[in-house]
């Protein structure tokens, strides 16, 4: 688990439901007063319980944040209790969590109508945050576009740093149209997602972070992230701004390919942050890594409110 949050913060649980009936584990981090809404996508193989301190430091500098375990992942697809009976581990799709996504910007909408509402994701979820804005058709709609005010994604997966073979993903291609929801290992070493050894320790012992996905939800993800970098990014609304993370030392998700996807995209207000020496998981850096990742975050945002 990540840091604890600020005793002075308190965050809502809700189960709520989706667009299709699939009930999704969510938190609300509320400002008071809010100048700003985050709707945060965690990565491949976590939940939103990992960013609780970070989500506490948001809300305490006027930013209310929204998290949910995507659909497939966290609570949302393990909690026996509580977790829709259709819903499974690794059970995801990208048209199903751009189509999520639409759903709960649509609601915090309705819930916040007069303040901006950002798109904010890690890994998996700052690349579904960018693809938001840059898929060729729905899901999303055009209009749900327009209502993001802005993009941040950190170490978002466009490429992996060490790529699969081809035949790997040949096979795992042929795999997703016959067997999509077969689930199987996926590991990341741990030693890799940050300079914290015991954060790293804790993430691999995790019962919620088990190393695993469906054959399309891997497949969707690693291929979702090369078609925005190769085509996709010619579709990014030149008006919607973005801001993009990424540590130089991430041994998990490409710095490289990052900085290109933000060359390219033709948005009028874009910037490249690279965190030097930062691993993947900058939200878990030591040293005050993170505690200045989470401040550049915030200080970004509400520049653009």
């Amino acid at each position: 688990m990540a840091a604890p949050a600020n005793s002075e913060q308190t965050y809502t649980e809700a189960w709520l439901p989706g667009r299709d009936g699939i009930k999704f584990y969510t938190r609300t981090y509320k400002a008071s007063p809010a100048r700003a809404v985050v709707i945060h996508c965690h990565g491949f193989a976590e939940y939103i319980a990992r960013y609780e301190w970070a989500h506490g430091v948001y809300a305490s500098r006027g930013i209310t944040v929204f998290a949910f375990d995507q659909r497939g992942f966290g609570l949302t697809a393990l909690d026996l209790k509580n977790k829709s009976k259709d819903s499974k581990y690794g059970k995801t799709s990208w048209h199903d969590q751009f189509a999520d996504i639409e759903w709960w910007l649509k609601y915090m909408k309705d819930q916040y109508p007069t303040l901006p509402v950002f798109l904010m994701g890690h890994s998996m979820g700052g690349a579904l945050c960018l693809g938001f804005v840059t898929r060729p058709s729905p899901p999303p709609a055009e209009e749900s576009v327009k209502l993001v005010s802005g993009v941040v994604a950190t170490s978002p997966l466009i490429l992996l740093t060490n790529p699969p073979l081809r035949i790997a993903r040949f096979l795992g291609m042929l795999a997703s149209h016959i067997l999509p929801t077969l689930v199987i290992p996926a590991p990341v070493n741990p030693d890799n997602l940050s300079h914290d050894k015991e954060m790293n320790a804790a993430n691999a012992r995790d019962p919620l972070c088990p190393q695993k996905g469906s054959v399309k939800g891997v497949h969707d993800m690693l291929t979702g992230g090369e078609q925005m970098l190769w085509n996709d990014y010619k579709n990014w609304n030149s008006d919607v701004p973005v801001l993009i993370v990424h540590g130089t030392a991430d041994q998990v998700t490409s710095s490289s390919a990052s900085k290109e996807f933000c060359d390219k995209i033709s948005a009028k207000d874009k910037e490249y942050l690279p965190i030097e020496d930062g691993y993947h998981e900058l939200v878990n850096e030591s040293n005050g890594m993170k505690e200045k990742f989470v401040d550049d975050c915030i200080s970004w945002i509400l520049k653009h409110v």
